[in-house]
């Protein structure tokens, strides 16, 4: 008495996605280290945060490919839904990450503010046009892949570091042409700053895919008004909208309906409105006759005569 459709696809979601991880991977790695050496013989805090957040990156974009490795999985009898959820977790580990190392940045800045220490700008500006390019080529080939959370928090890590390379930039210019010192930590805790929205935000979603919350695009009432107003449908119980993973968007709900008989024509119809007006495939409904209605939720009303 139920019927229950999705996608085979969804059960092999993040094929697409370890390609570009991995190669963002190795570009990260590679110049993480040159910026590395670049930042402790200039003495540059700007330049010193950005390659530990490189370093930071390379660790998070290993984690996004293996949590994209992981989607491949197709389900099994353990995991009935899948392995999607894996680029959920990573997602959340990265945004995490990224706010201990706002902290982090943070702490060293206000600290060289006190304590100036000498910087060469000409090498801080070479080693970080250098990794403005590295940033920009991983950014883009991240870019090119589904936005996924996965992706969005590796995406993130490497935007963060491409800000970084514009402040010890311009931080270089700057104590290179006027010997101005504090412009590097200055510019460390903005970049720190505006890193700090975007990993709450990516935070905040992937939380919101682990608590089983209601996509923030859909409204709950909405859709189940528009379900409600099928013809054949008497009115509608037990809704839940949920995300499976960062892709795919779930519904459970109870059907009453007027004739028992009439089911498969109201299913038709229910599977096409929740597909064209909301993109939701992944649908189980129950239907109910008319004679075991409970106190519905949501029934064939007009908002205005609630």
């Amino acid at each position: 008495m139920h019927d229950h459709t999705h996608h085979r696809a969804h059960h092999h979601s993040g094929s697409g996605h370890l390609k570009p991880l991995v190669w963002g991977l190795i570009i990260t790695l590679v110049f993480a280290v040159v910026e590395a050496i670049g930042g402790w013989l200039s003495g540059s805090l700007a330049l010193l945060g950005d390659a530990g957040h490189m370093i930071t990156d390379s660790f998070s974009l290993a984690l996004g490919a293996v949590a994209a490795w992981l989607a491949q999985k197709p389900a099994s009898r353990e995991m009935s839904f899948g392995w999607g959820r894996a680029e959920v977790l990573a997602a959340m580990i990265n945004a995490m990450l990224m706010l201990l190392i706002v902290v982090g940045i943070s702490i060293a800045a206000f600290d060289r503010l006190r304590n100036p220490q000498p910087v060469q700008g000409g090498m801080v500006m070479v080693i970080a046009a250098l990794g403005l390019l590295v940033n920009i080529a991983v950014a883009w080939v991240l870019h090119r892949g589904e936005q996924t959370l996965n992706i969005r928090g590796a995406l993130l890590h490497v935007v963060g570091d491409l800000l970084g390379s514009v402040a010890a930039l311009m931080a270089g210019a700057v104590i290179y042409f006027t010997g101005w010192t504090p412009i590097d930590p200055l510019l460390s805790v903005l970049i720190c700053i505006l890193i700090l929205f975007s990993s709450i935000k990516l935070l905040r979603d992937a939380v919101d895919v682990l608590m089983e919350r209601v996509p923030r695009e859909l409204s709950l009432p909405v859709v189940g008004e528009s379900m409600a107003m099928e013809a054949g449908v008497r009115s509608v119980h037990d809704l839940h909208i949920w995300r499976l993973d960062s892709r795919m968007i779930s519904l459970s709900a109870h059907i009453v309906v007027d004739e028992l008989s009439d089911w498969p024509q109201v299913l038709a119809r229910l599977r096409r409105t929740l597909v064209q007006r909301f993109d939701i495939h992944h649908v189980t409904l129950q239907p109910e006759p008319l004679h075991l209605d409970p106190t519905p939720i949501i029934d064939r009303v007009s908002p205005s005569d609630h």
